[in-house]
C-alpha cells in the first residue's frame, strides 16, 4: 500500500494522573459544576459533528469530473510527422485510453496501490484497518490506507496537508465519485493524472521518458518498475538510482505473485530482463527552435497561452526538417564567410515560401538559436530599402497607365516635408535622365520610384502593402518608396510570393493543421487562394524584376533558370537584402546587426546578400524542374482611368 497517502495522528502520551484520580477530583466539585462540564463536552462533540457536516456539504462537486479535461502537453511536428518539440506547463502529460495501457502495468499499479480496487466502493475498510494496526505498532506512518479513488480525489480536489479532516473528506469524495464513474473510468483517470517523476504526469509520457516506448507496449519488468515510482517518484527513479529502482521492482513483482496475478516463472523472467532506459524528456529543447518558437507564438495569439501549454494540441507545421536544416546550414556558412569579409557581428534571417500555397518552407531567425532565441525572421522589423520598390511599381501598373517600358525621369527633385524640404538622391548621387521603369528598377534608382509613388498616391502604395499581407506600421510619406519603414523577412517573402503567383494569395503560414489530442480539427490551413492583385500588373512586376537578376543590381543571384528579385540596401548600410523568386519558391534574405549599426562601408544587397540567396536556391531547387514565368501578355491589361 502507498505510504504517501495515509495520515494518522501520532499516539499521545498518557496523563500523569489515572482516570479514577481525575474523576475523584471532579467529584469534589459542586454538582452544578459537574453538569456544566458534561454539557460543555457534549456541546463540543455536537459542534464538531456539525462542523464536519458543513465541511462535507462544501466539498467539491465530483460530478464535474464527467467532463474533466486534464492539462495535456502540446506537440509540434514537421510536415512529414517528425516530432520537433513538446510544450507544456508544470504537467507534461499525454492522455491515453485504458485500452491503450499495458495490462501488466494496470495489474502492477493495482498490486502496489490498491489490490482490492474492483471490490470496494471508494473506501477499503480492510486496507484502512491493516494500515492503522501497522502504523500504530510502528509509532508512525508505515503503510497507507488510501484507495486509488481516494488518491485521485486528493490529487484533483484537496491539499496534500496531512490532517484527519482531510482524510475523512477524501473518503467522502471517493464514495461520491464511485457513484458516478465506473471503475475503469476511475482507473483510466488515475493513470493519466498521477505523477511519475521528472515532470512526467500520466502513464504515457512516463513510459516514453523511462523506456522510450508507448504505455501499451510496456513489459512486465518495466511495468513493475514504473508502478513502484508512484510512492516516491524521484527517490525510486531508475535515472537516479537503478539499484533502488530494481529493489522496488522486486517488491511489486512479489506482491503480484502473492496475489496470484503472475506465476513464479513470470516473476523470475521479469527480474532477469535487462532494463533499457530512455531519457528525461521534459523541458527539452526543440529540434528546430526558430520554427517551433514561431509556431508557439502564432498558436498563443490565436488560442491563448493557456491552451498552448495545457490544451494537448497536435500541430503540424509546413516545414520539412531536412529542408530547414539545409537552410540553417546555408545561413551558418555565410555568417562565417561574411565575418571574413569584415561584417563582424552580422546576423542573417532567411524565409522561404511556396508561392502556390503560401506555406513557409524554411524559416531561419538568426545564425545560432543557442546563443539567441530572438527570431529575426518574424520579430525584427528592419528597413527593406530598395526591396520595397516593387510594391510601388505594382501600384502604378495596376492603374493601367504604366507598364515596364513606360518612361520615368531620373532628375533632381525636392518635396516639401513638414517644416522643411526633402531632397531625394540616388545611391551614387548621379542622375540618369529619361529611362524605362524596367531600367529604373534594375539599376535601383531612387528618384523615379518616388516620383511614381507621388503620381499614383502614397495611400495607394500603403493599400497595396496591406493587400499583400504586410501589417507593419507605415505612413504615406514621401520617403515610403525607398523602404524607410520596418518590415519582417516573413512579410517580404509572403508579399513577393503573391507577385510570383500572379496575384493569387492564401495567408502566409507556418502551420498546416492543428488538432486536439482526440483528433478533432481545431485549425485547417489548407490553401484557399483568392485573387487579391491584378494578374497583369503582378506578372509585369515579376517580368521587370527578372531584369534585376539578368543584368541589374542582382546579377550575383543568377541561378541558370528564370528568376526575379530585388536587392535592398538602406542608408548607412545597416540593412541589406535580397528577395527573389522562381515560380515554385520565394525567398527573402536579410543581413544586419542586432545593434542596428553599420555592417561595413560599401555593403550592399547585390554584392553580399544576392550570393547567399543564390546558394540557398541552388540547393533548395536541386532536382526541381525548371519552370518559366507567365508573360504579362498572357493576361488582360487593366484599363486606365
Amino acid at each position: 500500500m502507498s505510504s504517501r497517502t495515509f495520515e494518522n495522528k501520532q499516539p499521545q502520551p498518557q496523563p500523569a494522573a489515572s482516570g479514577f484520580e481525575f474523576f475523584k477530583g471532579v467529584g469534589q466539585v459542586a454538582g452544578g459544576t459537574l453538569l456544566s462540564v458534561t454539557m460543555l463536552a457534549s456541546s463540543i462533540v455536537a459542534g464538531g459533528l456539525v462542523g464536519l457536516a458543513v465541511s462535507f456539504r462544501n466539498l467539491p462537486d465530483v460530478r464535474q469530473l464527467r467532463s474533466f479535461l486534464p492539462s495535456e502537453t502540446t506537440y509540434i511536428f514537421d510536415l512529414k510527422g517528425k516530432l520537433l518539440t513538446s510544450i507544456h506547463g508544470e504537467a507534461n502529460r499525454e492522455v491515453v485510453s485504458l485500452d491503450r495501457i499495458s495490462p501488466d502495468l494496470k495489474r502492477a499499479v493495482l498490486a502496489s496501490e490498491d489490490s482490492d480496487f474492483y471490490y470496494h466502493h471508494g473506501i477499503n475498510p480492510k486496507g484502512v484497518g491493516r494500515a492503522v494496526v501497522t502504523n500504530w505498532s510502528a509509532g508512525g506512518v508505515r503503510e497507507g490506507g488510501s484507495t486509488i479513488t481516494m488518491q485521485l480525489v486528493k490529487n484533483l480536489f484537496l491539499s496534500h496537508k496531512r490532517a484527519v479532516t482531510r482524510k475523512i473528506a477524501e473518503g467522502v469524495l471517493a464514495i461520491r465519485l464511485e457513484q458516478i464513474l465506473s471503475k475503469d473510468q476511475i482507473l483510466e483517470m488515475y493513470l493519466n493524472q498521477v505523477y511519475w517523476g521528472h515532470n512526467n504526469y500520466g502513464v504515457q509520457t512516463a513510459a516514453r521518458s523511462y523506456f522510450n516506448k508507448s504505455a501499451e507496449n510496456l513489459t512486465l519488468a518495466e511495468s513493475a518498475m514504473m508502478a513502484a515510482l508512484i510512492q516516491a517518484p524521484e527517490e525510486y527513479s531508475p535515472f537516479v538510482n537503478m539499484n533502488k529502482a530494481k529493489e522496488q521492482q522486486k517488491i511489486v513483482l512479489g506482491r503480484m505473485k502473492d496475489l496470484g496475478w503472475i506465476t513464479q516463472q513470470d516473476y523470475d523472467n521479469a527480474l532477469k530482463q535487462p532494463i533499457k532506459l530512455g531519457k528525461i524528456r521534459s523541458f527539452q529543447g526543440s529540434a528546430l527552435p526558430y520554427v517551433t518558437n514561431a509556431v508557439a507564438q502564432e498558436i498563443a495569439k490565436k488560442f491563448g497561452r493557456e491552451a498552448l501549454l495545457k490544451g494537448g494540441m497536435r500541430i503540424q507545421t509546413t516545414v520539412d526538417t531536412d529542408f530547414q536544416r539545409m537552410a540553417e546550414s546555408t545561413v551558418s556558412k555565410w555568417h562565417n564567410r561574411l565575418r571574413g569579409q569584415g561584417l563582424s557581428k552580422n546576423q542573417i534571417a532567411l524565409v522561404a515560401v511556396d508561392p502556390r500555397t503560401h506555406f513557409v518552407k524554411a524559416l531561419v531567425g538568426g545564425v545560432d538559436p543557442k546563443t539567441s532565441e530572438f527570431n529575426r525572421a518574424t520579430q525584427a522589423f528592419r528597413q527593406p530599402g530598395s526591396a520595397f520598390k516593387p510594391f510601388v511599381y505594382y501600384a502604378a501598373f495596376a492603374t493601367g497607365k504604366y507598364g515596364p517600358e513606360s518612361t520615368v525621369y531620373d532628375s533632381p527633385v525636392s518635396y516639401r516635408d513638414g517644416d522643411g524640404w526633402y531632397h531625394p538622391r540616388n545611391y551614387d548621387s548621379s542622375y540618369g535622365g529619361a529611362m524605362s521603369i524596367r531600367t529604373a528598377l534594375k539599376l535601383s534608382r531612387n528618384i523615379p520610384v518616388i516620383k511614381l509613388g507621388k503620381a499614383v498616391g502614397m495611400n495607394k502604395v500603403v493599400e497595396t502593402c496591406r493587400t499583400l499581407g504586410i501589417m507593419s506600421p507605415m505612413e504615406p510619406v514621401t520617403s515610403l518608396p525607398l523602404g524607410a519603414i520596418g518590415m519582417t523577412p516573413l512579410e517580404m517573402a509572403g508579399a513577393y510570393a503573391t507577385f510570383a503567383n500572379y496575384g493569387w494569395q492564401s495567408p502566409t503560414t507556418i502551420i498546416a493543421r492543428v488538432t486536439d489530442s482526440n483528433g478533432n480539427v481545431l485549425l485547417d490551413n489548407t490553401p484557399k487562394p483568392q485573387q487579391v492583385l491584378d494578374p497583369w500588373a503582378s506578372a509585369a512586376v515579376v517580368d521587370t524584376m527578372r531584369s534585376v537578376i539578368n543584368d541589374g543590381t542582382g546579377k550575383n543571384a543568377a541561378i541558370d533558370r528564370p528568376a526575379a528579385g530585388k536587392t535592398g540596401t538602406t542608408s548607412s548600410e545597416k540593412d541589406i537584402w535580397f528577395v527573389g523568386t522562381v515560380p515554385q519558391l520565394t525567398t527573402a534574405v536579410w543581413v544586419g546587426r542586432d545593434d542596428n549599426r553599420t555592417l561595413a562601408s560599401g555593403a550592399t544587397g547585390g554584392t553580399m546578400v544576392a550570393p547567399i540567396w543564390r546558394d540557398f536556391m541552388l540547393r533548395a531547387l536541386k532536382g526541381v524542374p525548371v519552370e518559366k514565368f507567365k508573360s504579362p501578355y498572357q493576361f488582360s491589361r487593366p484599363k486606365s482611368n
